[in-house]
């Protein structure tokens, strides 16, 4: 009993001591803390939840949870969807389905089926397609498809521009993946993409460009709002630790 009073009173310290190092870390309001140290265990998970995960942090938790315990409900429960109904928007939540638990060729299959209709212009399916083909290391149709949204004039997401860029550079094509990506590499904004393209940069052995761009980005961090922050952390998370490492 004395050892688990102890235990539990050590716990209590560490989360409340989590609590605090991330409130002082994100800028928070400081009366947070006299939360977090007078109203023990409850004022911590209170601060968590509302200050420390955001609905990202809560969706991936979420997401990740299912896909642990039964990774193909979702994609049994649209196919069954799928069979009662073939329409644009069931083929297109099935090859959703398929691309979140990274079934690239599937989700392939769905997004180009859904297209090939009325809808091959969807900007939304083009988009996915793009990622789908990048992960599935098909870069030829990347660039494919890519050109389908440049010749709609439509506005390509910095994702689709960092996959457009690495199947590039994957083909050999470097000056122009170069250029797609300065596009990237913008201040104050594509906080991901740099961050997978400096991990890339690393992998070509490019090591100095990439701490430039990671430096860049850490410090551009550091004048965060704290909801930005918040978006951000993950990502900032990363850059710090890779940081380490150069």
């Amino acid at each position: 009993m004395y050892m688990f009073c102890i235990m539990h009173y050590y716990l209590i310290i560490a989360l409340q001591g989590y609590c605090i190092y991330h409130a002082l870390k994100s800028k928070n309001d400081y009366y947070w803390i006299f939360i977090i140290l007078f109203i023990p265990v409850i004022g911590s998970i209170i601060y968590l939840f509302t200050q420390a995960f955001n609905k990202r942090d809560l969706e991936n938790v979420q997401s990740e949870i299912v896909a642990i315990i039964n990774p193909t409900k979702k994609v049994l429960d649209l196919k069954k969807q799928l069979d009662f109904s073939e329409t644009f928007q069931n083929k297109v939540s099935l090859a959703d389905a398929f691309l979140e638990i990274k079934d690239y060729q599937n989700a392939i299959t769905y997004y180009e089926d859904a297209i090939d209709s009325l809808f091959s212009g969807d900007v939304y399916v083009i988009s996915n397609l793009i990622k789908a083909h990048f992960f599935n290391e098909n870069y030829e149709s990347v660039l494919k498809y890519i050109q389908v949204l440049k010749d709609k004039k439509a506005t390509i997401k910095p994702e689709n521009l960092l996959h457009y860029g690495l199947s590039l550079d994957n083909l050999g094509k470097t000056e122009l993946a170069e250029n797609e990506f300065k596009k990237i590499n913008i201040s104050f904004s594509n906080y991901h993409e740099r961050l997978i393209l400096a991990k890339h940069l690393i992998n070509k052995n490019k090591k100095d460009e990439a701490k430039e761009i990671l430096q860049k980005v850490y410090e551009e961090s550091t004048r965060f709002s704290r909801d930005i922050a918040k978006i951000n952390r993950h990502t900032i998370n990363n850059v710090k630790s890779l940081l380490k490492t150069l």
